[in-house]
């Protein structure tokens, strides 16, 4: 009788174990990549939601404030029973008109609306009750929110460009004197977009990851099976290397989604410009009228746009500094120390010499990271005074020195506990670099070292020679 099982010689039984573990190894860094993955993405998906809903709840406010300003002249002097007042008041919020779906809407504490532009059959009609179409109550909840001083409410509401229900934040405050709620709100049905489709893009970016981890598992089982038993020490490194170019392939993707988003956050700022644009405009309609609040609104829109510049700049740095890819790390280094400094109160020294950006992409981004991490864990635990940066180049390579003179830590219990995730991070990429990250106490404080090999230092453009392993590291 045939055999239904082949026996298993001697290679076949090498190549089984040398395999399997493989397969199983590579299955289980796929649903690690995976989760990891997926888990970051969640992060900062939400993160990036959380902040353009934001914007979105600032330019609300930035709106009211506007409406105010237009209808204190009418509001302030007049009585509660003066229909006259009211009246105007009501003709300059219907005329304060945004955008193809922006408008203001009023509603009396009975209920009956008094201002409805984009909808002028809601107007003289008592609407107490009204919920949308899941139930959320509307009307209800407005003139709660305008009785208890003011606040935000979202629900589903018609939206004027194409007449269909879409998710919408409001912001209403009240008019205590006239029993007036007045409102305005914003349709956010594009931000819900943009982050399903980050989602979306997460999602399909995870499959072809599963797909490239697919096709190097069959590659390298079929080197095993080709190899049969000559898996050596060689094939082992082989498999170190690529297990550390997959790790880098991580890192790579971080910074990747993190210049994405600090575009995406910038076009979110666009938001904010419209209060901008209306607040000139008003004061150019205010110009034209010789009206004594035209300068008021002037200085609102400067304000704002002062803002926004500021809140462009801030996160863009964060996220991606451009002056780390234009002028090098010296310059990125030096406005982060600024930033810190102000911010925290913390004195803080940077002492470097002109690196005339001789540092590659992969050195210039792991130790500016390195000091972030580093400023933002003495910031939260140190309780410092005082911070010194100091980034140099020597005969090996070039180093970053970052200490302080906070509380510091116990280096014995650390190491016993376990390193954390910032400073995993920082080792990390070290790691991955081929340079090395030593820290040691001071007393008091911490010091961190981060050097990068040679190697990592750019030749002159134009010459053929090495770069000149000299103090300066220019």
């Amino acid at each position: 009788m045939p055999r239904l099982i082949p026996e298993l010689t001697y290679a076949r039984k090498l190549f089984l174990l040398a395999t399997l573990p493989l397969l199983m190894a590579v299955s289980a860094i796929a649903v690690l990549v995976a989760d990891q993955s997926r888990n970051m993405a969640d992060h900062e998906i939400s993160e990036l939601e959380a902040q353009l809903i934001s914007a979105k709840r600032q330019e609300l406010q930035n709106y009211l404030q506007l409406a105010r300003a237009a209808i204190t002249a009418e509001y302030n002097p007049a009585p509660p029973d003066d229909e006259e007042a009211k009246l105007k008041v009501t003709q300059i919020l219907s005329a304060m008109t945004y955008g193809i779906d922006g408008y203001f809407f009023v509603y009396d504490y009975d209920g009956t609306n008094l201002v409805a532009p984009r909808d002028t059959r809601l107007i003289t009609q008592n609407w107490t009750g009204l919920a949308d179409s899941i139930g959320t109550p509307v009307v209800d909840e407005l003139i709660t929110l305008a009785q208890q001083g003011g606040g935000y409410h979202s629900y589903l509401w018609p939206k004027p460009s194409t007449g269909k229900e879409a998710q919408m934040i409001s912001y209403v405050v009240g008019l205590q004197d006239w029993q007036w709620a007045i409102g305005t709100g914003v349709f956010i049905d594009d931000v819900l977009t943009s982050v399903a489709a980050a989602r979306a893009e997460v999602e399909a970016r995870i499959r072809r990851t599963f797909v490239y981890i697919g096709a190097i598992t069959m590659a390298a089982t079929l080197l095993v099976f080709m190899s049969g038993v000559t898996i050596t020490i060689r094939e082992r490194r082989l498999a170190d290397a690529k297990l550390k170019e997959l790790t880098q392939r991580i890192f790579d993707t971080q910074e990747e989604e993190r210049g994405r988003v600090a575009r995406e956050l910038h076009d979110g700022i666009s938001q904010i410009l419209v209060g901008v644009r209306y607040a000139l405009e008003l004061a150019r309609r205010q110009l034209a009228k010789d009206d004594p609040n035209a300068p008021v609104s002037l200085d609102r829109g400067v304000e704002m746009l002062g803002g926004a510049i500021t809140e462009v700049r801030r996160i863009s740095r964060d996220l991606r500094p451009g002056v780390l890819d234009d002028l090098g790390l010296g310059p990125a280094l030096k406005a982060l120390t600024e930033e810190f400094q102000t911010r925290t109160g913390i004195k803080t020294e940077l002492e470097t010499v002109v690196f005339r950006n001789r540092l590659d992409e992969e050195a210039r981004i792991a130790l500016f990271r390195i000091a972030q991490e580093a400023l933002t864990n003495i910031e939260r635990h140190a309780e410092a005074t005082e911070v010194t940066i100091k980034l140099a180049g020597h005969r090996t390579g070039a180093t970053l020195l970052i200490s302080d003179n906070g509380l510091g830590f116990d280096m014995a219990e650390r190491a016993k506990a376990g390193r954390g995730l910032g400073l995993r991070n920082m080792a990390e990429r070290m790691e991955q670099l081929g340079g090395t990250l030593t820290i040691y106490s001071l007393s008091p404080g911490i010091a961190i070292d981060a050097t990068v090999p040679l190697k990592h230092i750019l030749t002159p453009a134009g010459s053929s020679r090495p770069p000149a392993p000299v103090g300066s590291a220019r």
